[in-house]
């Protein structure tokens, strides 16, 4: 029996574009978060934690409205940029990054502020700016914050549902990720393949936390 492998290879691509976007929008964020001092950052830190207690059907029906050609948000999209995120792989990679921004920013953001103030302090003396500051010294020293940042949300895009869902039907070959194929195959009463999908993020997903979990145990291993 042959099975469709192209939902698994879209997955992947997707959990590794929103991985990368996410590292380039959390650590900043996870920063500003851990060192900032502002009145509406209280508000921030909820906006940013919300997908955590949020069901994803109800964030992805309102992406999915705000996204709509149909609305004032999704026609500006189209006419100025003709950009359409609603059913495309876009989409879902902005969906995705937007439900999954919490598994990056919470860990970066805690790795941050356990690390040394006195480390920050000395860089400042030395005439670091806060951006080399950042790169050269803040990040090397919280590797596995980043690490659990980074892999946390790969894993957590790849078992998506609901948003991918809502945001991207089940177009195949652009929006029709394994978690979709799985629950078609299953409304399809095709149990093996849905079998092979559900078994392939299984063990893709225990890889990588195994592989993150001795990564982490090592880095704490005292010399």
């Amino acid at each position: 029996m042959s099975y469709d492998w192209e939902p698994l290879w879209l997955t992947l691509k997707l959990a590794t574009v929103t991985t990368s976007i996410l590292v380039c929008v959390g650590v900043p964020l996870a920063y500003l978060l851990a060192f900032g001092r502002f009145r509406l950052k209280a508000v921030l830190e909820t906006l940013v934690a919300m997908p955590l207690v949020l069901p994803p059907s109800v964030l992805g029906f309102y992406l999915l409205l705000a996204f709509s050609p149909k609305n004032a948000f999704g026609r500006f999209l189209d006419e100025a940029f003709g950009l359409r995120l609603v059913f495309s792989f876009e989409g879902l990679v902005v969906a995705s990054v937007l439900f999954s921004l919490p598994f990056m920013v919470h860990p970066v953001q805690s790795g941050f502020s356990n690390t040394q103030r006195s480390l920050m302090e000395a860089a400042y003396t030395l005439g670091l700016s806060r951006s080399k500051t950042l790169l050269l010294v803040l990040l090397p020293n919280m590797k596995p914050a980043l690490l659990a940042g980074v892999v946390i949300s790969f894993a957590h895009t790849i078992g998506e549902f609901g948003v991918v869902l809502m945001m991207g039907g089940s177009i195949p070959g652009v929006t029709k990720v394994a978690s979709i194929a799985i629950y078609d195959e299953v409304e399809s009463l095709n149990y093996a393949a849905a079998n092979v999908y559900a078994f392939v993020l299984f063990a893709v997903s225990f890889a990588i936390l195994l592989t993150v979990f001795f990564v982490n145990k090592r880095a704490l291993r005292p010399l």
